[in-house]
């Protein structure tokens, strides 16, 4: 593999669309299916009987773990050698968020991000790095957060998902820890073709390496105060759960939702957690509409961005106005 491959050429603007089509029709079709597995009236009456104050409590820690996401993307951003003020980063984050939240553009909320910090003179690449370590960095804590619920509680899933689960959570920080060792003293180093891996390992172990209390606590805070929107939510619709079950089950859905077939995740959320949250006996239309809310909440909290981006592009379209002969 070379260490610096060619780009490709951008997708057309039909690829673009087709693809876009794909993953909402995959959207719709696991929506659908759930939908047919349960009652779909007695969903609209759960949502009618939830409790309000529980429901703002819930969108109020979601806006505090974006927040707190921002934080840590600058923290990674400053160990990379890159500077820039909170109100740099929280705006850039939030409108990257409102963009991943399934609008159909050709721009990412992660290519904005990228945008953003190479205008400020950072090469687009090393932004795109930061960007996946800060990614990696947030997976790796939300699946310690699962493994501690499941260590604590064995009992709490059924045998065989519990062995799945704690497998699957154990591989994945393995794996973290084994890319920042990698980083740390270059075992890639004297193989060429992997050239690109001991890169990203350096960036990796660089970003970690320093302010290590700041970005741990970070880290984990980000997933605990959105998982405690989720335990929220399911008590404003009446889930009789602990924290402890949402923290065992939330993070193996939105692991799965990361799958790229569907729009932000939406559909493969909903049905990772209705399936999971069945085997402990739990109402599955409650669950749905759990997740929905979630969704709409991702999309509450990110308007902020769309604010940001709207006052950018009107700054923008002011300067070129001015700069006319």
């Amino acid at each position: 593999m070379p260490p610096h491959p060619l780009p490709h050429p951008p997708p057309s603007t039909a690829a673009r669309a087709g693809k876009y089509l794909v993953r909402l029709l995959v959207t719709a079709a696991i929506l659908f299916a759930i939908l047919r597995s349960i009652d779909a009236p007695r969903v609209w009456q759960t949502l009618a009987q939830a409790r309000p104050p529980l429901l703002f409590a819930a969108l109020s820690l979601q806006l505090a773990s974006t927040l707190v996401a921002a934080y840590r993307w600058q923290l990674v951003m400053h160990n990379l050698g890159f500077g820039q003020t909170f109100a740099f980063y929280w705006r850039s984050y939030f409108k990257g968020q409102f963009f991943n939240q399934g609008l159909p553009t050709s721009i990412g909320g992660d290519a904005l991000r990228v945008l953003d910090v190479a205008a400020c003179g950072f090469r687009k690449r090393d932004a795109l790095y930061a960007i996946m370590i800060d990614r990696v960095t947030g997976l790796g804590a939300l699946l310690l957060l699962a493994l501690f619920a499941c260590a604590a509680n064995p009992a709490l899933l059924p045998e065989q998902l519990y062995r799945f689960v704690f497998l699957l959570m154990v591989a994945g920080l393995a794996g973290l820890m084994a890319g920042y060792a990698a980083g740390k003293y270059a075992w890639f180093k004297p193989h060429p073709r992997l050239a690109i891996l001991q890169l990203l390992a350096t960036r990796l172990y660089r970003a970690l390496s320093a302010q290590r209390l700041k970005l741990l606590l970070s880290s984990l805070l980000v997933p605990v105060l959105a998982l405690l929107g989720f335990f929220a939510t399911g008590r404003a619709l009446g889930l009789p759960y602990g924290a402890l079950t949402y923290f065992a089950i939330v993070p193996l859905a939105l692991v799965l939702s990361i799958v790229p077939v569907s729009i932000a995740g939406w559909g493969v959320r909903e049905g990772a957690l209705v399936g999971l949250f069945s085997l402990v006996g739990a109402d599955k239309a409650a669950v749905l509409m759990m997740s929905l809310l979630y969704g709409v909440m991702l999309i509450l909290v990110s308007l902020p961005g769309l604010v940001v981006f709207l006052q950018g592009r009107h700054r923008k379209n002011h300067e070129n106005r001015v700069g006319m002969p």
